[in-house]
C-alpha cells in the first residue's frame, strides 16, 4: 500500500488529505492561525491518526495554498488553482467550471476533461465575493458563520445592497439594521450581492457547464442557492468543499 499526502495551507484554514490509489482515505481541517508551519503539521498528524499511520508511511507529499512554503516537509509545491482543478476532476468528471470561495479570495476556473486549467480569474484585492464578506456579516448580526446559510433561506424580502464591496456593505448593513431590516433578509441580500460578484468572475472566465462550488463558501447553502439562481443551474458540491485543493495535491503526489 502506498499513501500520498496533500496539504493545503490557506489563509484561514489548513487542510490535509491522504489518498491511496487516487482514493481519499482521510482528511483533517484546522485553523491556520498565525503559525502556518504549526497548522500544516497539526492537520497532517490528525489525518494520519485517523488511519493509524505515521509520517514514514507517506510516500510523497505535495503542498499548496497561501502558506504552502511553510509545509517544509513537503516534497513539492504546486499552485492551489491547479490543485483545485485536479481535485474537482477526480470528484466530478463532468464539471468544467470551478468556483472556489475561500477566506480571502474567490476564483473562477475552467478546466478540460483531464482536470487541466483552461483559464482562471480571481477577485484579487476585493473581498466582496469571498468568505471575508460572510465573516463580516456574521459579526454584524452576532451569529455564527455556520448559521448564515440556514438563516438566509428564511428570508421573505432580501435586502437590496447597492454595493458588492465588503467594506461599504458593512456600513450599509448596519444602516439597514437600524431601519428595522430582519437578519434573514440582510443575509439573503448579502448572498445575492456576493452571487452577483461571482457571476461577474464566471462571465469573464467563460462559463462551461457543469460547475462546482468549493472552499468554505460551498458550505453556505444560502450562498450556493444564490449562485444557482444567478447561473440558472445547480452546482455540484463536494462532500467536504474545503478539502478540494488538498485532495488535488495528494493526487499530484501520487503521480510523482
Amino acid at each position: 500500500m502506498a499513501f500520498f499526502l496533500g496539504i493545503d495551507v490557506g489563509s484561514g484554514w489548513t487542510k490535509a488529505a491522504i489518498c491511496e490509489d487516487n482514493e481519499l482515505k482521510s482528511y483533517a481541517i484546522v485553523p491556520s492561525g498565525g503559525d502556518y508551519k504549526k497548522a500544516a503539521k497539526e492537520a497532517t498528524n490528525l489525518a494520519l491518526k485517523k488511519l493509524n499511520l505515521s509520517v514514514k508511511d507517506i510516500k510523497c507529499t505535495v503542498a499548496t495554498g497561501y502558506g504552502a512554503t511553510m509545509a517544509d516537509f513537503a516534497n513539492d509545491v504546486i499552485s492551489d488553482i491547479s490543485c483545485h482543478a485536479k481535485g474537482i476532476s477526480v470528484l466530478f468528471s463532468n464539471v468544467r467550471t470551478v468556483i472556489d470561495i475561500g477566506a480571502q479570495f474567490t476564483r473562477a476556473i475552467t478546466i478540460d476533461n483531464d482536470g487541466r486549467i483552461i483559464n482562471f480569474i480571481m477577485n484579487e484585492k476585493c473581498a466582496g465575493g469571498s468568505g471575508k464578506f460572510l465573516q463580516v456579516t456574521a459579526r454584524i448580526l452576532h451569529v455564527n458563520i455556520e448559521e448564515l446559510g440556514r438563516l438566509s433561506l428564511e428570508s421573505k424580502k432580501p435586502v437590496e445592497f447597492t454595493t458588492a464591496c465588503a467594506v461599504f456593505a458593512e456600513s450599509e448593513a448596519i444602516s439597514r439594521i437600524s431601519e428595522g431590516a430582519r437578519p434573514e433578509d440582510i443575509v439573503a441580500g448579502i448572498h445575492k450581492a456576493m452571487a452577483s460578484k461571482i457571476m461577474t468572475l464566471v462571465t469573464r472566465v467563460g462559463m462551461n457547464p457543469d460547475y462546482a462550488v468549493t472552499g468554505g463558501g460551498g458550505k453556505d447553502i444560502g450562498l450556493v442557492k444564490a449562485i444557482d439562481n444567478e447561473l440558472r443551474s445547480k452546482a455540484y458540491i463536494p462532500y467536504e468543499p474545503q478539502i478540494t485543493a488538498a485532495l488535488g495535491a495528494a493526487i499530484f503526489a501520487s503521480s510523482k
